[in-house]
Formats: structure tokens, C-alpha cells, sequence
């Protein structure tokens, strides 16, 4: 057994912790903001260690904090300001001067995978003492939003800062909020309801169950000075449904699910062993670190079983597999717990229940201690320190959560000296990755069923939200129509999992109803026909010519959803229609072919959707048999390029330009312009054009063969409509024809397979009336009358 004389004297050892909490109903409420919440957990971190706390400080060379809510995603509001440089903010406060400051990415792991990281860099010899924090001030945030003597927490710090960024890459997704998936209850309940249904409970035990699980927690919640909701509540008050404890999102009601109004800070202290000596710190203050482990699961719909979390439970198998203890040697547990679901899938697989003696908790858990925004582990952390310094040689287990159960951080602790203990979670992590995914059917359409579900309470009413599976086993989301209301109600009140469904997409997402009738009911199919009146584009029609033109110069013809799904029916009709064999689309003024995408509608924070068949109902429709012609009519940008992109002939005016110009709004042009624009001219000014987001001129643009005639300004419809007649005297069967085999052929590389391409457009045109026509008015030496069939 290691004594503490044996151990390496770079042996990371946790010395310090503190916490901070205020309540704005309580008596000694000071409105202290993230930054002095923080400050005042890090002080009492100091003072925990036992030794003198300006000495502590002066020796600190790294400080890392947790990102506060806002500032954990790009654009929350932060209404009462924020520090540029939040870690150097709070090193300020407590006299620490230190040369790193780090900015964690979002997420719950963040308290332990810091600890982990850092105390990994001191056992290496990078460092000799680090203090790491994390702090929330939202109920004050709230709280005083709108008050007229509102504080101001701005600070302008500056330093040096490693911001990591939000590390929200895989957890957000426009999928997921195409279909309001955007919440974190939600997202959860999908698992929670999966897992009832592997285990086969009805709805009524699932929820007793919960109840029964966070009862417990309540109680330890109650008990705690620093909780926010410190009320001990029985299983049934829980689950009881009424307006204080209402449906956030099944299976969960308010009381179950993570508390974020609180106003929160926790620190804790880390240092070598040779420091600790060094500065004076009594060695029953030391705890170390036994045991760790850092997973990362797939991201939400790529995970094959979503009943179950098993990078979790890796997680935390492994940190007690490096202790070299199970989990019945654990003296205190703490499950991460801003769901059911966080605690439930590790109790399912490490053997432990609701009623576990020993609780599974140490704070009271999210719910009730708090849901410290990204920080709630720092104070399970600083709990199970002070626990095991009254029962040394005891050991506490910790499990951080990030994200949508995505990643763990998972370690043990005990005041029984140990060396640093390498993990092995990259081997675990390949290991987990080398799982096949499930294939996602981002388009759902046809007989499914459901594998699982939640459904949303909001003000505007419930939003059923379904994960199904189609009949070839691809993944999808979809929302439920709400006029549906017998599966809306099947989702509220009957066992959905595995009931036969079906999905239909289109560009706002997927939508399921309980059967194909019930989708012609609720959803006819539009007849593809033109209309006499549009809102945002106008129709002309002239023999075979169809004219559309994009009718809103007040706003540069930039495209609204609306306007789009105009152009898309438009577009239907044109398609559908045997005597239309031509089109043309171009802007109304002479400002503005299309501007692209309508900016100021998309900032409105109005839903924003494009029709399947892509933006101006153009550049995603495949099987464009008949010819389209874009009529340029100065600007054509951003999206406005890509319809030009789409369309198989191009006329611009001389004042016309042209630019993929997404990048300097922080967008990409990702209607087909990445993919068309290097296919149509040299890819390396493609590149340069793309990335720039650099305007060129109409003759440019011809020079490049982006563009096929240039003509005098003002004159663009007037150049189509001469292509148009050159079109108009030709087979339109042929014509036809040829951009069908052109289309088919378009991904054959090999030029001679190209060639002998079987289509079944050449067998159609063997046996048309206008192939017989044609030859015999060639014969007769007269204009052939074709007939389109």
C-alpha cells in the first residue's frame, strides 16, 4: 500500500474547495454576479486548504473556468453584461496572477474533465497549482433584467485567454430544430421513453419509478445550505401533475427535470504534492484522485440503442476499474442527474437503486441543489471532498455529464494517498466508435414506425415529436400534425413505441400522421397547376414560353420561405404541364435578378424553411427535363447565383453580377452553389469566388462560361426570350430527351460508359410522333408541327 512518503511529489492532489449560493428571497441577498459568485467559492477554496491563502494564490499558474449559460452559445443574451476574460476576472479577486487562463468549451463534463486535464498537467511536471471555478448568477439575472437600478457586470479584463470555444459541434443540429428538437427536456425524454419501453413498464410505473428515484434526492437537497430549492418532496408530489409542477415534456414534469435559476459558484484547488508541502497544507486536507475516465458517445439519432448510454457507463466502469475498486466499495455516489435518465442508464448497468443507502447524490441534484448551469459537478465535487475528509480512506464517485448524454467524465476520489494513474479512454473511445451507426433518413417518406417519442408543452399547446424508423431501417425525425389528434393522443396517453405511422417530408421537415388516409386528409397533394394571382412572383404565359418573374424589388427580389415555396409551385406546374416546353425566370426592376436569401426575415427569428426541391423552387428539383433560362438583371447573389447555377441557360445584361457572397454573412452557399459553381468554370476561381465571396461582371462571368450571352442593360428577358424561340423550334420531345440522358449520364466519369448509356429517353423518343414528324417534314422540306408527345 502506498504511503504518503512514497508519493511522487508531482502527484496532483485536491487541497481546497469552496461554494457560494444566494437565494433573491433570502436575507443576506447582495446580487453578486457570475464573476464574484465564482470569486467568493474560489476564496473559500483558499481558505479550505488550511494554509495561507495569499501564498496559495501567489502560487497559482493556472486558472480554468466553466462557461456561464451566456456565454455557452454563440448569440445568447447576457442582459446585465459579462467579462471579456471571465477566469482573470475571478484570479483578480482572489490575488492570483496566474500565467494560463483557461475558458472551457459548454457542457456539464466540463468541472471534472478540468480537473482530469489539469491535474494530468501538474503529475507532468506543466504545472504546480490551478484553480478551477465555475459560477451562475441566472436568478439574479432575471431577477433584475428589467429593474430600473439594474447593476452592470460588464468588466473589460483583457489577458491572455484560451478559449476553447462552445464545443458544440455534433450536439446541435438544423435537423433536430427543424423539427423542435431544440430543448434539452425534450431531447432526454426521448431516451427516458425508450428505456420504458425495453423495459416494458406502463406509462403509470415509469412515472411512479422517476418519482421514486428523485425523492431521495429531495431529501438531501432540504438538508443543504446551498441548494435552491431546498424542499424535501415525496415520489407522488413529483409526478403529480397540477400548475405548480406542470408537463414540461413526457414523461417529465417541472420538478424532475434540472433547475437553471440559481445563483451558484464552486472552486476547487489543485496542486502538486511538493506544493502542498511546500506552502503548508495539512495533509488531512489532501484528496487524490483514484480513478478517472472521459467517453464520448454518437451523436443523438447515430446511436444504435437509444434506450441505453453506454459511453456513460464505460465511463464510469472504467474510472473504478483504475481504483481498483467496484462499485458496492463506494462510500458516496454522485449521478449527474438533470434528467432521469443520466442516473437511471448508470444504475441500470452498475447494479445500484433508488433506494441505495447511500444515496445517489451529495448535492440534492439538479433538480433541487441546482442545475448550476455547465458547473453542477464542481459542486458534487467540493460535497464529496468534505464527505471523505470525515471518513478517510473512504472513496466518492463523481459522473459529469455534457451535452445530450454525449460526454462523461467520471472519477473517483479518496483521501488514501496514490500515485497519478493514467486511463485508457482513447482505446475505450475507438473501441465505442467502431460501433456502426444508424443510418438517418433526413427526408422521411411511407410506413414507419415509432422507436421513440416525447411530446412538448408549450403556451401554443403540445408538439408531438417522434424518432421512427421506415421500413428499410433508416432513422428519422419527425413532428406529429397537430390535427392528428388520435396519435397526439396516443403519444400523451397510450404506448406508442413500435405503432405503425406514416411520414411524409417537405421543406419545413418531416411529419407523421397515424396512417396514409389520415395524410390525404390532412395533407392533399397540390395539384401542380398555375394559379391567376401570386404575392411574390408573377406568370405570363405565351404559347409554350411560361415567363416568371420574382416580385419583390423592394427588398433586391431577396427570397422569403414564402416566396420560395411560390417559385416551387410555380416550377410544379411548369414541369406538369405538356404544353409548356420552356421558362424563364428573372427579377422584377433592374436592380436585382435575386439578392438570395431575405437576411432581415431570417434575423426576425421566424421560422425559416426551404422547399424540397430547393431555394426559388430550383436548385435541389431534380429530372429538370425541360429547359429553364435565367434572365440576369443585375445583382445575382448568394442564393439569386445558385438559382442562375440551376438553370441550364444563362442571359445577363452588362450590368449584371454575380457572387457566391454567403461567406461574409458567416453562411455558406449551401444550395448547390459549393457543388455547381466548381463543376461550371475552372475550379481553381471557383474556389476564389466561394471563399472571397468577390462580385464579377456579366462579361467575367461569360468569359468563365458561367454565363452564355451577354446583352445590352435592360435587355436580359429580351436575350432569353430569343434562346427561348431558338429552343421553341425544336422537338420539345428531344429536347426533353436530351436533358434527361444529359442528367443521367452527369455522374459517369468514364466518358465511353457515358456513351453507352441505356436510357429509356431514347426508347421513348424512337416511338414519339414528333421523331416521325420530324423526319418526314425534313423530307417535305417544310416546318415541322411538333406536338410534345
Amino acid at each position: 500500500m502506498t504511503t504518503i512518503d512514497d508519493i511522487d511529489s508531482r502527484t496532483p492532489v485536491l487541497v481546497g474547495v469552496g461554494q457560494a449560493a444566494e437565494r433573491i428571497d433570502g436575507s443576506a441577498y447582495r446580487a453578486l454576479s457570475a464573476v464574484e459568485l465564482a470569486a467568493a467559492a474560489a476564496r473559500e477554496a483558499l481558505a479550505d486548504a488550511g494554509a495561507n491563502s495569499e501564498a496559495l494564490a501567489a502560487r497559482i499558474d493556472t486558472v480554468a473556468g466553466v462557461r456561464q449559460f451566456e456565454i455557452s452559445t454563440p448569440g445568447a443574451p447576457a442582459p446585465l453584461g459579462k467579462s471579456d476574460n471571465y477566469p482573470r476576472s475571478v484570479a483578480d479577486r482572489v490575488g492570483a496572477d496566474p500565467a494560463r487562463a483557461i475558458l472551457e468549451v459548454s457542457g456539464g463534463q466540463s468541472p471534472q474533465h478540468l480537473i482530469t486535464e489539469l491535474a494530468r498537467n501538474i503529475a507532468a511536471g506543466n504545472s504546480d497549482a490551478a484553480l478551477i471555478f465555475g459560477s451562475e448568477a441566472i436568478s439574479t439575472v432575471r431577477h433584475l433584467a428589467k429593474s430600473e437600478q439594474r447593476p452592470d457586470f460588464t468588466e473589460q479584463r483583457g489577458g491572455q485567454l484560451e478559449d476553447r470555444g462552445f464545443g458544440l459541434s455534433g450536439l446541435v443540429s438544423r435537423y433536430a430544430m427543424m423539427h423542435g428538437l431544440t430543448d434539452a427536456p425534450s431531447q432526454y425524454a426521448l431516451f427516458d421513453n425508450a428505456r420504458r419501453a425495453r423495459l416494458g413498464l406502463s406509462r403509470e410505473d415509469y412515472r411512479r419509478s422517476i418519482g421514486e428515484l428523485f425523492a431521495p434526492f429531495t431529501r438531501v437537497a432540504a438538508k443543504n445550505p446551498y441548494a435552491a430549492a431546498p424542499v424535501e418532496r415525496s415520489a407522488e408530489e413529483l409526478i403529480a401533475v397540477d400548475d405548480r409542477n406542470r408537463m414540461v415534456a413526457e414523461p417529465y414534469t417541472r420538478f424532475v427535470v434540472a433547475r437553471d435559476q440559481v445563483n451558484q459558484g464552486a472552486a476547487v484547488l489543485l496542486m502538486s504534492v511538493a506544493a502542498a508541502r511546500e506552502l503548508g497544507v495539512p495533509q488531512d486536507k489532501w484528496v487524490f484522485l483514484h480513478g478517472h475516465a472521459e467517453l464520448r458517445e454518437k451523436n443523438l439519432l447515430d446511436r444504435p440503442d437509444l434506450s441505453v448510454a453506454p459511453a456513460l457507463v464505460r465511463a464510469a466502469e472504467h474510472a473504478l476499474e483504475i481504483a481498483g475498486i467496484g462499485a458496492d466499495q463506494l462510500h458516496t455516489i454522485d449521478l449527474y442527474s438533470c434528467f432521469p435518465i443520466a442516473v437511471s442508464a448508470l444504475c441500470d448497468d452498475l447494479g445500484l437503486t433508488a433506494d441505495d443507502p447511500r444515496g445517489l447524490t451529495v448535492t440534492g441534484g439538479l433538480p433541487f441543489f441546482g442545475g448550476a448551469g455547465n458547473n453542477y459537478s464542481m459542486h458534487a465535487v467540493a460535497e464529496t471532498v468534505a464527505r471523505l475528509r470525515t471518513t478517510p480512506g473512504t472513496y466518492g464517485f463523481v459522473g459529469a455529464n455534457g451535452g445530450t448524454l454525449s460526454k462523461y467524465s467520471a472519477a473517483v476520489y479518496s483521501t488514501t494517498p496514490t500515485d497519478w494513474r493514467e486511463d485508457e479512454s482513447r482505446r475505450l473511445q475507438e473501441e465505442l466508435n467502431a460501433v456502426p451507426s444508424v443510418e438517418t433518413a433526413v427526408q422521411a417518406d411511407g410506413p414507419a414506425r415509432i422507436e421513440t417519442y416525447t411530446v412538448k408543452y408549450e403556451r401554443s399547446g403540445p408538439t408531438g415529436i417522434v424518432v421512427g424508423r421506415l421500413d428499410d431501417g433508416r432513422r428519422f425525425l419527425a413532428t406529429v400534425a397537430p390535427q392528428d389528434t388520435d396519435l397526439l393522443a396516443l403519444l400523451t396517453t397510450g404506448d406508442p413505441v413500435g405503432h405503425p405511422v406514416f411520414a411524409r417530408s417537405d421543406g419545413r421537415g418531416n411529419v407523421v400522421t397515424g396512417s396514409p388516409e389520415k395524410m390525404k386528409e390532412l395533407f392533399p397533394q397540390r395539384v401542380p397547376v398555375l394559379r391567376d394571382d401570386y404575392e411574390f412572383a408573377r406568370v405570363h404565359r405565351d404559347g409554350h414560353l411560361l415567363e416568371i418573374t420574382i416580385n419583390r424589388p423592394e427588398a433586391r427580389n431577396a427570397l422569403t420561405p414564402q416566396a420560395n415555396e411560390e417559385l416551387d409551385e410555380i416550377f410544379d406546374a411548369y414541369f406538369a404541364d405538356p404544353e409548356l416546353w420552356v421558362a424563364i425566370i428573372t427579377g422584377a426592376g433592374d436592380q436585382s435578378f435575386c439578392s438570395g436569401n431575405d437576411l432581415r426575415y431570417s434575423a426576425s427569428g421566424k421560422p425559416v424553411w426551404v422547399p424540397k426541391n430547393g431555394f426559388g423552387g430550383l436548385t435541389s428539383r431534380r429530372d429538370m427535363t425541360k429547359p429553364v433560362i435565367a434572365a440576369v438583371n443585375g445583382f445575382a447573389m448568394g442564393g439569386g447565383c445558385e438559382i442562375a447555377l440551376a438553370c441550364h441557360i444563362v442571359v445577363a445584361d452588362d450590368t449584371a453580377q454575380f457572387a457566391l457572397s454567403e461567406t461574409r454573412v458567416g453562411l455558406i452557399a449551401g444550395a448547390g452553389g459549393l457543388v455547381r459553381l466548381p463543376r461550371a468554370i475552372p475550379p481553381k476561381v471557383a474556389n476564389e469566388l466561394i471563399l472571397t465571396g468577390r462580385k464579377i461582371p456579366a462579361e467575367q462571368a461569360h468569359e468563365l462560361g458561367l454565363v452564355n450571352r451577354v446583352v445590352p442593360a435592360g435587355t436580359a428577358l429580351d436575350g432569353a426570350r430569343a434562346i427561348a424561340v431558338e429552343i421553341l423550334s425544336a422537338s420539345p420531345t428531344s429536347v426533353r430527351a436530351s436533358l434527361q440522358v444529359m442528367n443521367e449520364t452527369s455522374g459517369i466519369s468514364d466518358v465511353i460508359d457515358a456513351v453507352d448509356h441505356h436510357s429509356p429517353a431514347l426508347d421513348d423518343l424512337m416511338t414519339s410522333e414528333d421523331m416521325m414528324e420530324g423526319l418526314l417534314a425534313f423530307g417535305a422540306k417544310r416546318a415541322p408541327q411538333w406536338k410534345n408527345r
